[in-house]
């Protein structure tokens, strides 16, 4: 026989609960600058957002609000990490006309001047009177949640999450060029949203769909994320070089696009 799973509510307090345990207890690795410890705050705030939305109006006012303020400020110094580690590997598999070493090199000191320079934000949004309201009213939440008596039952949440996914793909597909990449961003971002829900309510078959589909649309962000910095680079000499790498990233890009239909 089944496991009976628990009421809606019970399972959004639990997962307030436990990620407000996992962010609170980040903050001094983030402020030590351990290996990886940006990127699982900012993951603790997406799955701390994305249970609180689905309360709806019984939410309690700002602190979704707060947490996306805080995911932004972390934002910028991962983004730059994650985009420096791929586009100077990518370098490295350039042909010898392009000098892979010389690009790789630069690309390098260019992710590093990034990231330097996004780590005065996250300190200042970790030193702030914002953030420490938060952690106090994140705290009252995983004592008193809100009340989840009036919250649709898991498979109706579900089934409304994956269809949100749904719409947002053929959204896309009816799109070209920059609405198109925005189109399949916000599917990216429903995914997600999805894939946290399962993640809350211990649904196996939900969470691995959604990441499949989020990895995937991932991709193609990854790859439009790329290509602006790859202008960028550009500015600064060795166009070839950073114009086949663009390329690269064009060709991943439509990679994606075509995986569409199956998604």
């Amino acid at each position: 026989m089944p496991k009976r799973r628990p009421p809606t509510g019970e399972l959004l307090a639990a997962r307030i609960a436990g990620q407000t345990e996992v962010l609170a207890g980040l903050e001094p690795l983030v402020r030590a600058d351990a290996p990886d410890a940006v990127h699982r705050m900012r993951v603790a705030c997406r799955r701390l957002r994305s249970a609180l939305r689905e309360y709806g109006g019984a939410e309690p006012a700002g602190v979704s609000g707060e947490l996306g303020r805080l995911g932004r400020a972390l934002g910028a110094a991962r983004d730059a990490e994650v985009l420096g580690a791929e586009l100077t590997a990518a370098a490295r598999e350039l042909p010898a006309e392009c000098e892979p070493e010389l690009i790789a090199a630069e690309v390098a000191r260019w992710a590093e001047q990034r990231v330097a320079g996004a780590r005065p934000e996250v300190l200042a949004a970790l030193d702030s009177e914002w953030y420490r309201v938060l952690l106090g009213a994140l705290g009252e939440l995983a004592v008193r949640p809100p009340d989840g008596a009036g919250l649709a039952p898991y498979p109706e949440l579900a089934r409304t999450a994956e269809r949100r996914v749904a719409r947002r793909l053929a959204d896309a597909r009816g799109r070209a060029g920059a609405d198109r990449d925005a189109a399949l961003h916000r599917a990216r971002k429903a995914a997600k949203r999805a894939r946290y829900l399962g993640e809350t309510a211990g649904a196996a078959g939900l969470t691995a769909r959604m990441k499949a589909v989020q990895d995937a649309l991932g991709v193609h962000q990854d790859a439009v994320v790329a290509r602006q910095a790859l202008r960028e680079l550009a500015r600064t000499g060795h166009a070839f070089a950073y114009g086949v790498l663009y390329a690269r990233q064009l060709s991943r890009a439509e990679a994606a696009e075509r995986d569409l239909p199956r998604l």
